[in-house]
Formats: structure tokens, sequence, C-alpha cells
């Protein structure tokens, strides 16, 4: 049984290999092929190999693909390394690979079916990720094609150079498809864990602005509970609705400084039970201060530029400009240090803005800031107060923090 009828085995195999393909079931694609590789044994049958012997190796590189992996329910392409154990699938390709090397090298007999069964096992093995077996079982073909006599007949030749590329080819597009699948999970857990630490940090953020505006608006609640006392006790000739008045007022405003602070005592469980801080809550009159500290703790030029008429600001816009000055202070430092940084605060009739740019190297890019969470504070701080902030390498080298707050003038009535 020679290669004398190997094309047109192939070109029937060519045409089972598409049909191993259709079936979502391993089963029923094995079966094809064994049917397949029967039939042409029977066809080509011709005395110089035992048809027992010939009929074995044929059912052997093609019966074990009904143990490889069915197809992926969701992605519906065949073969994907989705359900049989790695164990199993390594098995299968060892007994293909052993079968189709049997009946290419010794006798002869290699069918079409057997071929394309041959080419899905490596595959197969490489998806799984099996690289060293899948290396194995297809170094025999390539070392085979390569030895083989150049007086071979030319279908001889033809089949075995075909089996070697072939096998090549199904081996590292499966560990091609493998380093793939694996570089794909890997960046989707990586990216995951980067979102929930981020997640993590806005949190934390969002709970120490909540403690640090406390001490503001409780000021403003208590301003209003003393002067509606105030105002009940002073005013002649008060009625006694309005007396009741005031006391309501005053009354609701003790009831929600009462629940702030309790409110205040939950977000600072994550203290481990320190002594809060009663010093006042910072504004943009404490800059100066910040700045002069920054300078003597860097032994850099610092600056503080303030352009626009100076005006109160509502205490939390203040507090939070200042914490994002004193957050961009620090990743100076940090990322840059002994670099000169000026900070500009303009003030016009609708708005606050803020610039904090320094003229370093620029080591330190946005996406370095917020591994650290540096920019998710700002943002978050700035985001609170109706504000956007803008932060990046700078024009001319160094990095640049933009804000801009929302702070329009009041008009007072005559």
């Amino acid at each position: 049984m020679r290669s004398k009828s190997s094309g047109a085995g192939l070109g029937r195999g060519a045409v089972r290999c598409r049909l191993a393909h259709r079936p979502e079931s391993p089963v029923v694609a094995a079966a094809l092929l064994a049917l397949g590789a029967v039939s042409e044994v029977l066809l080509r049958a011709d005395g110089d190999v035992p048809l027992p012997l010939a009929l074995s190796l044929a059912l052997g590189t093609t019966v074990p693909v009904a143990v490889l992996a069915g197809g992926d329910p969701v992605t519906r392409q065949p073969f994907a390394p989705t359900r049989s154990p790695r164990g199993l699938s390594a098995a299968a390709a060892v007994v293909v690979g052993a079968a189709g090397m049997l009946s290419l090298a010794p006798f002869h007999v290699l069918t079409g079916a057997g071929l394309c069964a041959l080419l899905v096992s490596l595959h197969q093995a490489g998806r799984r990720g099996l690289k060293y077996l899948t290396a194995l079982l297809a170094l025999p073909f390539i070392a085979y094609a390569v030895t083989t006599p150049a007086g071979s007949g030319v279908g001889e030749r033809f089949l075995t150079v075909l089996t070697a590329v072939g096998a090549a080819v199904a081996a590292g597009t499966g560990l091609a498809r493998s380093a793939r699948d694996t570089a794909l999970v890997n960046s989707a857990a990586e990216q995951a864990i980067a979102d929930t630490l981020l997640e993590h940090a806005a949190r934390g953020e969002r709970a120490r602005i909540a403690r640090e505006l406390h001490d503001v608006v409780a000021h403003h609640i208590s301003m209003i509970a003393v002067q509606a006392e105030t105002a009940r006790l002073t005013t002649p000739g008060l009625p006694a609705v309005g007396a009741e008045r005031f006391l309501a007022i005053g009354d609701t405003a003790r009831t929600a400084l009462t629940e702030m602070r309790r409110l205040l005592g939950v977000l600072r469980e994550d203290a481990g039970g320190s002594a809060p801080d009663r010093r006042p809550q910072p504004g943009l009159e404490q800059l100066g201060e910040l700045v002069d500290e920054a300078r003597d703790a860097s032994a850099a030029a610092v600056r503080l530029i303030v352009e626009g008429p100076v005006r109160p600001l509502d205490p939390g816009l203040e507090l939070t400009a200042y914490r994002i000055v004193q957050e961009a202070l620090t990743n100076t430092r940090r990322h840059a240090p002994g670099a000169a940084v000026d900070v500009e605060l303009r003030y016009t009739r609708d708005a606050l803005r803020l610039r904090v740019r320094d003229n370093g190297p620029s080591p330190h890019t946005a996406k370095g800031l917020d591994a650290g969470h540096g920019l998710v504070g700002m943002r978050e701080r700035a985001a609170m107060v109706g504000g956007e902030l803008r932060a990046g390498p700078a024009r001319r080298g160094g990095f640049l923090i933009e804000a801009t707050f929302p702070a329009p003038v009041r008009e007072h009535a005559s």
C-alpha cells in the first residue's frame, strides 16, 4: 500500500477536515474522520500491509479526536479548550501522533482523514498550553521529512513534506493562541485589580473629604442655631408664634449638628480610634504658610502668585483648593525633587483658577500619579465643589495641574 493514491486521498481528506470542524460534538467529528479513514484504507488496500494493521492505524489516528475538547458554547469555535482536562487532551495527542508517525514512516498508510486528525490534535495540544509535548510530537514529522531519501516517489515525498509543514503550522498556531489567551486573561485580571484599587482610593478620599468638610458645615449650622436663639431672646415685641418658629429653627439646627457628628464618628472608624484633629480646617489664607513649608522642606524655589482682587470664598471651596495645592507640592517633592514650583491663584468674577507647575525633568506622568492615587484625590475634591481639574506634562517640561472652581461674585443688596 504505497503513496500513489495519496493525492486523491489528501483531496478527500481536505474535505473531511472541513467537515470535522462543522459538528459541535467532537464525538461526531471523530466518527466522521474514522469513517473516512477506514473507507480510504479499504479503497487503497493492495496487500502490501496487512489490512487489520492498516485499519488499526487508521482508527488510531482518528478515534482519539473524540476525547478532545468540544466547541466553546460562547464563541462557537470548534475544538476550543473548555471541556476536556489537559491530561486527556495530552493522551489523545500522543496516541494520534504515534499512530500518525507509524502510518507515515514504516507502513506508508497515512490517510487524509488521519492527517486532518493529526493537525487538529497538535493544534489542540498547543492551545491547552502543552508546550513541550506539542513540540515533541511535531518534531518527528519534521525530522522524517528532512531525512527522507531524495529517490522516494513524488507522491510519498509530497505527503511527507505536507505532513511536516502542517504539523509545524498546527503546533505553532496552537501555541500562539494559547499565549494570546493567557495574555488576555492576565491583562483583564490586571485591569480589574487596578480598577479595584482606584475605586478603594476614591472611596477613601471621599471619606477624608467628608471628615474635613464636617467642620466647615458644622460651623454654619452652629451659627444658625445661635442666631435663631439670639433673635428669639432679643427681638422686642416678638409674637409667640414667631418665638416658637425661632425655637424650632434652633432645635432643628442642633439636631442636624448631632446627626452630623454621629456620621463623622462612623467615618472616623478607619482612623484606629485616634483622637480627632480639632484644629480649624485650612483655607487660602494659609497658602503662604504651606508654600514656606514646602520651600524649607525641599530647598527649592516655590513661589505663590496671586492675580485679581482677593475676596473670601466658600470655606469648602477654599479647603479644596488648599488640599489640591498641598497634594501637588507633595507629588513634586516625590517625583521631581529640587524642581522649582509656581503656585498661581487667579480670582475672576465668576471663578477661581488654580495652577501648580514645576520645571523639573518631568519623570512623573499622569499615569504615574494615578498609580499613586494622587490625581484621584485631586479630582474627587474638585468634583465635590463643582470644579474641574486637568493634569499632565507641561509644554516646556515639568508637570502642570490646572483646576477651575465656580466662584461668582456675590452681589450685596444695598
